[in-house]
């Protein structure tokens, strides 16, 4: 069986241009957020429980083999580096070139996919989503919890309100998991020096699409406005804002039932011109 712990190498503290959209990233301060480590515990913990192989697999620049090393000084038996674009590129991409660059670099399906909930520079999810497309798998998301019971998959998925859903699935699956205090297990001193001297293997499965076109700052178009009438700038003004012209003062009415509600609605629309 072959569990893949999906991790993302991004900038812990990417910076948006407000006016023009630009995402800019500092590759010193880039590295593998809370939920990823998460990730990362999780599917060693499937790999104790179900047996077969864990692999750490990432798509990124050659300063994320350090993400790898840590992977595999904690107990990760194999790690492998999709050669990715320049970050700023991947922060744009919707996630499917992603997911096809990281099954590439696997060479073979695997049983089961463990990602982070969401990313720090992006934030969508949907990487996981398009992972369970092209497997064919089921998709588990937002998981606080995560066990495997006589050969299946148990998790705990967090929902809205404070409320939890059980569920039960089995393989190929894609799992999608929360931080949710779930901390990974500290490296041995010989572990994490053997995890420096090893070398990683690079995959060169393909490039991810440049954007297209240039972001730009939403702006609505003028909307153009009649010459006011008057010759004095007060008179003018009065006919822009209209503040002497009669209005209808605004109504409240109480209804006793909904039926009222409902019949007072269609009157108001019939008054005003809809045709219901």
């Amino acid at each position: 069986m072959l569990i893949v712990a999906a991790l993302r190498w991004s900038d812990q503290r990417a910076a948006v241009d407000p006016l023009t959209g630009e995402v800019r990233t500092d590759p010193r301060g880039s590295g593998v957020s809370a939920a990823e480590r998460a990730a990362l515990e999780h599917a060693l913990r499937l790999r104790d429980a179900l047996g077969g192989r864990c692999a750490a697999v990432t798509v990124g620049p050659p300063a994320a083999e350090e993400m790898l090393r840590e992977a595999l000084a904690v107990g990760a038996d194999e790690a492998v580096r999709v050669d990715g674009p320049d970050p700023a590129i991947a922060v744009t991409e919707d996630g499917s070139a992603t997911a096809r660059l990281l099954l590439a670099g696997l060479g073979k399906p695997p049983d089961v996919v463990v990602c982070g909930a969401h990313s720090v520079d992006r934030g969508t999810g949907s990487t996981p989503a398009f992972l369970a497309h092209q497997l064919g798998a089921v998709q588990a998301l937002g998981l606080v919890e995560l066990t495997a019971v006589d050969g299946r998959l148990h998790g705990v998925r967090r929902l809205d309100g404070g409320r939890r859903e059980r569920v039960a699935f089995g393989t190929p699956a894609v799992c999608s998991v929360e931080a949710a205090g779930t901390t990974l297990r500290r490296a041995s001193l010989p572990a994490t020096l053997a995890a420096r001297r090893a070398l990683i293997p690079v995959v060169q499965a393909g490039t991810l699409p440049v954007p297209a076109g240039t972001a730009k700052p939403y702006r609505p178009r003028p909307r153009p406005l009649p010459i006011p009438a008057g010759s004095e700038p007060n008179q003018r003004m009065l006919a822009l804002t209209g503040a002497l012209v009669a209005r209808t003062p605004p109504k409240v009415i109480r209804p006793a039932t909904a039926t009222e509600a409902a019949q007072a609605l269609v009157d108001y629309l019939r008054d005003n011109g809809f045709t219901l």
